[in-house]
């Protein structure tokens, strides 16, 4: 089959019509850059690939200047917005014990020894002693007899003063849980805001530089197809002219 030959616009030279696009097949961008150089081109115009290498050109450096921009600007996006977000993580426990005053350490001691076995075998130990002396009278030393009126009077103001310090105890433990709840929140939503500023990168990446990069490809198949045609018409042109350098030696040869 044979393939139809057509004239180049740009250059008037005459080409394959597979070496070569018409106008109103191009990219919008380069009809646009060809369109400043020829405003005058219709869309039925072929042009040859050799005649569009230059014009690609500028346009695949425009592809690229546009998608680093657009690259920069999320990041600086994400950088600022991100820069709001940004929360220190704090050590809660230190927070607490550096402003913990004497009262409260107390409490702690009283609550934390209140609440061992220490303390119960110690309690248990004192009230059989305290109850055996005043019982048994191994001296003859008597100073609460049967029924404990005193052991029961130190027992209710031991409950009395204890109750209160255990109570700021706990104060303190809910202090911390509340601190730390707000701590893990403010860590949580940066960590929440993070991921999504993630997601959108990658979404970026995917939808729009994936585009570039195919468009691209694209350019680059057409360049590298543009210059094997060139690079072929120059074979085909070393090749006739040594045909016909032969063909005047074969023939000067017969006519000695």
């Amino acid at each position: 089959m044979q393939v139809k030959r057509v004239q180049d616009y740009i250059s008037k030279e005459w080409f394959d019509e597979t070496d070569g696009s018409y106008f109103e097949r191009l990219n919008s961008r380069i009809q646009v850059l060809v369109k400043k150089d020829y405003p005058l081109v219709q869309g039925h115009d072929f042009i040859s690939n050799i005649s569009l290498l230059d014009y690609r050109l500028v346009f695949l450096d425009e592809i690229i200047a546009s998608a680093n921009e657009k690259n920069e600007h999320v990041r600086e996006t994400v950088h600022d917005v991100t820069k709001n977000l940004l929360y220190e993580d704090q050590d809660v426990q230190e927070q607490l014990d550096s402003r913990i005053t004497f009262g409260q350490k107390v409490a702690d001691e009283v609550a934390r020894f209140g609440g061992s076995w220490t303390f119960i075998l110690s309690f248990i130990a004192f009230m059989g002693i305290w109850m055996a002396l005043n019982v048994i009278q191994p001296f003859g030393i008597s100073f609460d007899k049967y029924p404990f009126i005193l052991l029961n009077l130190a027992l209710s103001t031991l409950a009395a003063v204890q109750a209160p310090l255990i109570m700021m105890s706990q104060n303190r433990a809910s202090d911390y849980d509340r601190l730390q709840a707000r701590n893990d929140y403010h860590v949580n939503k940066q960590s929440k805001e993070e991921i999504r500023f993630l997601h959108e990168k990658i979404d970026h990446l995917v939808q729009q530089d994936q585009s570039d990069l195919l468009t691209i490809q694209k350019l680059q198949t057409e360049m590298i197809m543009a210059v094997s045609q060139q690079v072929e018409k120059m074979s085909d042109d070393i090749r006739k002219m040594k045909e016909k350098g032969l063909e005047r030696k074969i023939h000067g040869d017969e006519t000695n």
